[in-house]
């Protein structure tokens, strides 16, 4: 028997205030048709004063912990993945543990962007197998709102705020829990996607700038590519996948990808239209969205996939 890494619990959570197109194009050049039609996104939730990256976090880790069964002081590790952390530092991951009142489990923030999610869960999981911890919480949490110009229509139309969150389960067992991760980066193409700020060069958040139609190109060859390396890697074929969760960043990403791999449609877990891209909280979300709805159940082999700025891209099988 082999130690892995158990999901034993999925939680997520979505500010109050829910924007849909028709209210957006009020106030931005835009159409409910035009949006769907290129993104297959209807609607998103932002953030509200008082609400924020770490308070989402907060809430979406303590409905995966209720889900687990677990109590907060069995967690010995929190990895957060942001964009859009609460302060410069200490890390986010910080302010949920002190919400949480766990007093000492280590706790860190991972920063990928869009495919951050991926990111903390290898290291999370890697992290369990060797033994630094029982149980471990992963979130990925962003308020994507805070950093887009809302008079560029390319892409504030896009992003979401939200959180989603995992419990893992230090467990003996052959095949359940996380089978095979595979991460990458090329900074290449940072001029892509990209925010125009930073502390050590401009001293401000900035804004978040893409070029759509460059991003979506490397988007379907990278994900299909990174799909049929991780399935290779936990012996898996395709055709045994029960659920694909993949980053929601467009439908027509979403579409594109399933197509290249020969995955049917129905496979493809997809909350896009509701949520819009909520960067590193979009996969997690997603996949508390099918577990809570019954699509995922116990036994089920999933793939959880991403690709953002940097570029950055990963994907991960599990026996869920």
């Amino acid at each position: 028997m082999t130690r892995r890494s158990v999901i034993v619990g999925t939680g997520s959570a979505l500010p109050p205030r829910r924007v849909t197109n028709v209210e957006l194009a009020e106030r931005v050049d835009t159409t409910h048709e035009w949006i769907v039609e290129r993104t297959g996104i209807e609607a998103r939730h932002i953030a509200s004063d008082g609400e924020t990256t770490a308070t989402l976090a907060t809430e979406a880790a303590r409905k995966a912990l209720q889900a687990a069964g677990v109590s907060a002081d069995s967690i010995g590790l929190i990895v957060l993945a942001t964009a859009t952390p609460d302060q410069t530092f200490p890390a986010s991951a910080t302010r949920v543990q002190t919400a949480l009142g766990i007093d000492d489990c280590i706790a860190f923030d991972v920063a990928a962007v869009c495919t951050g999610f991926l990111y903390a869960l290898s290291v999370a999981d890697n992290m369990v197998k060797g033994g630094m911890a029982d149980y471990a919480l992963v979130i990925g949490s962003e308020t994507f709102s805070r950093i887009l110009d809302w008079e560029d229509r390319t892409t504030c139309v896009l992003f979401g705020d939200g959180a989603g969150a995992l419990v893992l389960k230090a467990e003996e067992t052959e095949d359940r829990g996380i089978l095979a991760t595979r991460l990458h980066a090329d900074g290449r193409h940072n001029d892509l996607l990209y925010v125009d700020g930073g502390v050590s060069t401009t001293g401000t958040v900035g804004k978040l700038r893409m070029k759509g139609r460059e991003v979506f190109r490397h988007a379907v060859v990278n994900l299909a590519d990174v799909l049929n390396e991780v399935l290779e890697a936990a012996g898996h074929q395709a055709e045994e996948v029960d659920w694909v969760v993949p980053h929601q960043a467009n439908k027509r990403i979403l579409d594109a990808t399933a197509k290249k791999l020969g995955l049917a449609p129905e496979k493809v877990i997809v909350t896009v239209d509701q949520h819009a891209n909520t960067s590193a909280a979009s996969v997690p979300l997603a996949l508390d969205v099918a577990v809570r709805d019954g699509r995922i159940g116990r036994g089920d082999l999933v793939v959880l996939e991403a690709m953002g700025g940097g570029f950055t891209w990963g994907a991960a099988v599990v026996r869920y």
